[in-house]
């Protein structure tokens, strides 16, 4: 164990990089791995998580990184350049949404940055402030257990099953509204909860201790899986080259993807291959799929967005001539979601091999693809508290209940993981011809985080819990909403560090006509000497474009 002033985020981040090498295969570690250069030797935590977060993350870049300069050797010719990961900016990634901001409004300034956004809340999941709550942690009828149910982006459903009304007009006061669910909460089991949600088809879960969800069934089928796959889905289509571009230096210049996501990780991942050249068109439909109109700013950077209804036989055809000339597809639904609208991995197998081209299919979930919890629904909050991340919060501040952690930092990090994965996959394609189905889930990422371990004790007491600048965030409940644990969590790493959201190094500002504003969003963290890496456009609300590839 490291003393006090030994420990060191840099030395620490270099430890797990090499520990994730095995991830990948030998030719793109050897020649490669002197050039990736981490940065930044900060050792004063900021993000009040004990897990390591930041280290995590920017050993999980170096791997993104390593993917990169080898598909810039297969497609230049030759890679001399390095590349510098900044520990900071690698952490802010994790957190994108909360750095972006219209006109200089933040996700925080909720009544200011509204009049620019568009209403995808359909059903004012977000913007109703008791309905808000149907998506939070409380405790059951078992005193020492608790449970998050998940109304996602309806609450209706979430609303009745429990009892309580789907809508409380003109009630806004938190604790007021807390006492409700909680009075409520205390009335089930666990057991009742799970079986309300499995009849009503929502996403919940019990926020269980890392050790306990290893001995579930699912826990210990999933982690025997690496973090990430990439799967040989047919070998019977040729070898793709790369698109003949510009001069261009984008190493994804000319790959088109169709991604199939709302909210935040799957979208991290089209921006991930946006950031290197990709053409990607993110596909919701407004009228039916409501979506957070905040995550948008960030999310949608470097890409166009267009509303296609997968169940409109009209839209279909719209959608099925995208397909024709798209390399990638990206899914970020419950799994089967998209198979069962006919445009799945085995679907597209097919169609890949009657077009003489196969496809790479991405995939990421809340649970896995494997294991009896695979087609459970979830979300971010869901699979913190399923693989124990949320009780390791809890009692890292003391207090024997879990907390989600601040930030969606498991949906950014599962971003990446899922970008690593379809790089992988392009460059095999590109190698040895086929199909592949890449896929990494957001509770793979946190089990990749726990493996690491948390601070050392007395670095987490000096510099968060004992801080005063923490105070307040140490007053956070389990019961606090996931917006007040992480503007809670924002203040402080502000007061922390005065300069964090407008280091004008990590950001990028750009007019963006879809928001009729200038946004300022984070740059792509991987900096290179010899690889472009940029958005192609500025970020645009979804459903902005025609469908067309651009």
């Amino acid at each position: 164990t490291m003393t006090l002033n030994k420990y060191s985020q840099l030395e620490e981040t270099k430890i797990i990089f090499n520990s994730l090498l095995s991830l990948l295969p030998e030719e793109f570690i050897t020649e490669n791995v002197s050039k990736i250069k981490f940065e930044n030797d900060s050792n004063n935590l900021i993000v009040p998580c004990p897990l390591k977060q930041t280290e995590t993350i920017s050993a999980l870049k170096g791997l993104e990184a390593l993917v990169a300069l080898k598909l810039a050797q297969e497609r230049f010719g030759s890679n001399d350049g390095t590349c510098k990961i900044d520990l900071e900016h690698a952490l802010l990634f994790l957190f994108s949404t909360y750095c972006s901001s219209v006109d200089g409004f933040f996700k925080t300034d909720k009544k200011e940055v509204l009049k620019y956004l568009k209403p995808t809340d359909l059903n004012q999941a977000q913007s109703d402030p008791y309905r808000r709550m149907s998506a939070n942690l409380y405790r059951t009828k078992e005193k020492d257990r608790f449970y998050h149910i998940h109304g996602s982006l309806d609450a209706t459903t979430c609303l009745e099953m429990i009892g309580l009304p789907a809508f409380i007009p003109g009630l806004e006061d938190y604790d007021k509204i807390v006492d409700i669910y909680q009075e409520k909460l205390d009335q089930f089991t666990v057991d009742e909860l799970e079986e309300l949600n499995t009849k009503n088809k929502q996403a919940g879960v019990e926020a269980l201790k890392p050790d306990v969800f290893l001995q579930t069934k699912h826990g210990a089928t999933i982690s025997k899986v690496p973090p990430f796959e990439v799967e040989t889905l047919e070998t019977s289509t040729p070898k793709i080259e790369f698109a003949a571009t510009s001069s261009s230096r984008k190493i994804l210049d000319g790959v088109k993807v169709l991604e199939l996501c709302r909210i935040i990780a799957g979208p991290t991942i089209g921006k991930i291959l946006a950031e290197y050249g990709a053409t990607v068109i993110k596909v919701t439909s407004d009228d039916t799929l409501p979506d957070v109109p905040f995550f948008q700013v960030d999310a949608n950077m470097g890409k166009h967005t267009t509303n296609l209804n997968l169940k409109d036989p009209n839209d279909r055809l719209e959608f099925e001539k995208l397909l024709k000339d798209a390399d990638v597809v990206i899914d970020g639904y419950r799994k089967g979601a998209i198979e069962k609208l006919g445009y799945g991995p085995t679907k597209l197998t097919q169609l890949g091999i009657e077009r003489g081209k196969g496809y790479i299919y991405g995939a990421e979930n809340c649970f896995g693809f494997v294991g009896e919890w695979s087609g459970r629904p979830g979300w971010q909050q869901i699979a913190d508290c399923a693989s124990g991340v949320a009780w390791v919060q809890g009692l890292s501040m003391g207090k024997n209940e879990p907390m989600v952690p601040p930030f969606p930092m498991s949906d950014y990090g599962t971003g990446c993981l899922g970008a690593i994965a379809i790089m992988l996959g392009i460059y095999k394609r590109h190698k040895y011809g086929g199909s592949y189905l890449c896929t990494s889930s957001l509770v793979q990422y946190d089990l990749l985080l726990l493996k690491q371990g948390q601070y050392p004790e007395e670095l987490w007491k000096s510099q968060i819990l004992l801080n005063d600048k923490y105070k307040e965030f140490t007053k956070i409940r389990y019961y606090d909403s996931v917006d007040k644990i992480s503007k809670t969590a924002l203040d402080a790493m502000i007061a922390q560090r005065p300069g964090l959201l407008n280091n004008a190094q990590y950001f990028v500002k750009q007019e963006s006509k879809g928001f009729g504003a200038t946004i300022s969003t984070l740059k792509p963290v991987c900096q290179f000497d010899t690889i472009e890496t940029g958005y192609r456009c500025s970020s645009r609300p979804n459903g902005y474009d025609a469908p067309e590839w651009w």
